[in-house]
């Protein structure tokens, strides 16, 4: 099957700056792209006992004008397809992915409903939570962009938090590949995370923050001698709460696109850790969430 690139609209202006993003990924990849928006069933119900348009029909139309309003000229696609269905919009997502054979999916974090303030919607959080293909996540304000020129405007520095793990490895070669196409450079961050215990009394010896700092530099020491020369990279330990240094050294440090994995266990398989999602509901950049290669069960 042709591989494609799947993009859920809801028509907001947030899901229009996702499809730009999505288009251009599709186009520089030369593969197909999907559009795709999910019908309410109560609604579709509705309009049949009220002996309206069908929503199905309504809703093909309406995506396609939908598309056809996002761009001044038509991107250079390999082809464009549209997908509808009807029931859960995460649940309906995924399984469209699933039948599309799609390798990337791109949403807005918030659109037309279920927005919390300061938390992504709640079908971009169930799609992370589930999904088997990498996600980016475009937080709304976002317009997205149109050509590949704009991107590297907007994108001159990629940050990629390190756990010091071996998991880590898909992710510092899927960052270093953007990196590398966007002409940006790469920016490491691990972040010390403060030690606690509930043990009366328990004390950490004054070294240890020294010791773990050291640890850390020692990793990005390896790391960097690794990377292509093509790519400038710089890493930084910095010491807190992980989600909040990593929002802030991105605001700080004008980062354009933040590179994340998701966890797995033998038991849940891919799913979305705390940090994770704490990112997402702080970042003001789009993030690319990449699932690991499952855990085997023990």
């Amino acid at each position: 099957m042709t591989r494609t690139i799947l993009c859920p609209i809801d028509f907001s202006e947030a899901s229009r700056g996702a499809l730009r993003y999505a288009a251009l990924i599709a186009a520089h990849l030369e593969i197909g792209l999907t559009v795709a928006t999910i019908n309410d069933p109560l609604l579709s119900a509705a309009a049949d006992m009220a002996g309206s348009e069908h929503m199905a029909d309504l809703a093909e139309r309406e995506l396609q004008r939908f598309v056809r309003d996002t761009w001044p000229a038509p991107p250079a696609l390999a082809h464009i397809r549209y997908a509808l269905a009807e029931g859960k919009p995460a649940a309906e997502i995924l399984g469209i992915a699933a039948r599309t054979s799609a390798s990337l999916i791109v949403l807005a974090s918030q659109g037309a409903t279920g927005v919390r303030k300061l938390f992504i919607g709640s079908t971009a959080e169930r799609i992370l939570r589930e999904t088997t293909v990498p996600v980016v996540i475009i937080p709304a304000g976002v317009p997205g962009s149109v050509t590949l020129d704009m991107v590297r405007n907007t994108v001159r520095r990629i940050l990629l938090p390190v756990d010091l793990s071996g998991a880590m490895t898909p992710q510092l070669g899927v960052a270093t590949s953007v990196a590398a196409a966007l002409g940006a450079s790469l920016l490491l961050l691990h972040v010390v995370e403060p030690v606690r215990s509930a043990l009366p009394g328990y004390r950490l010896r004054p070294s240890a923050d020294a010791e773990r700092r050291h640890r850390a530099e020692g990793h990005f020491d390896r790391v960097l001698q690794e990377l292509p020369s093509s790519v400038k990279a710089e890493a930084l330990v910095a010491f807190g709460e992980p989600a909040e240094e990593i929002a802030r050294v991105a605001a700080a440090r004008e980062v354009g696109l933040i590179v994340m994995g998701l966890q797995a266990s033998p038991l849940l398989g891919s799913h979305m850790g705390s940090v994770t999602f704490r990112v997402l509901c702080l970042a003001r950049v789009p993030v690319v969430a990449l699932p690991p290669v499952p855990l085997a069960p023990a």
